[in-house]
């Protein structure tokens, strides 16, 4: 297991980049920009935790995609349940600090951000399933598309743009956690070429 955590690089890269996360939640939970919507003539409100779960995609993408081939072929152990608890304990990590800053600082934009990095991080993971050249493009995509296409109108976002909806909307919630569970079962299935 220990060659497991220097391959996958956890230390220097995964523990580092969800530190940064959560430290920037706590810092920053209610900033926000206007940037202008593409659909409605209002300017949209973007807040930063709408890009913070990014580190966390980004880490786990880079993370995930390290590996000791010859010694993943003859492994005992089985590393895609390895794998499978990073992601679920990176991602709760997350989700409870958000939690925890968001219940503090009376902010719900810090409650936000663990249901957001979960549905970030199974579209990472379906995305990798689907093509492995996705898995960072995906992510981001989806970011930057509901910053400019996700709002009908000034604070009003689309149904489909799950991560820009309060934390009380439970189909949003919903929605978010099918996600991360399909990309779960997909990180889990998925043959990787070695």
């Amino acid at each position: 297991m220990i060659w497991w955590i220097k391959a996958r690089r956890l230390r220097p890269v995964l523990v580092p980049g969800t530190a940064a996360c959560i430290l920037l939640v706590a810092l920053a939970h209610d900033q926000a920009i206007e940037l202008p919507g593409m659909l409605s003539a209002s300017a949209n409100q973007v807040f930063l935790m709408q890009l913070t779960p990014l580190l966390v995609t980004s880490t786990l993408a880079h993370c995930l995609n390290q590996r000791l081939d010859e010694a993943e072929v003859m492994a005992t152990r089985n590393l895609r349940r390895l794998d499978i608890g990073a992601v679920l304990t990176c991602v709760s990590a997350v989700a409870v600090a958000g939690v925890a800053i968001g219940a503090a600082a009376g902010s719900d934009e810090a409650t936000t951000i663990g249901r957001n990095t979960a549905f970030l991080t199974g579209l990472m993971l379906l995305a990798e399933a689907v093509h492995p050249k996705a898995v960072t493009v995906a992510p981001a995509g989806w970011v930057f598309a509901i910053m400019f296409l996700g709002y009908s109108d000034y604070h009003r976002p689309w149904p489909w743009a799950v991560t820009l909806h309060s934390p009380p909307n439970i189909p949003a919630l919903l929605v978010c956690l099918a996600v991360f569970l399909g990309g779960l079962i997909a990180q889990a299935l998925t043959r990787r070429t070695i």
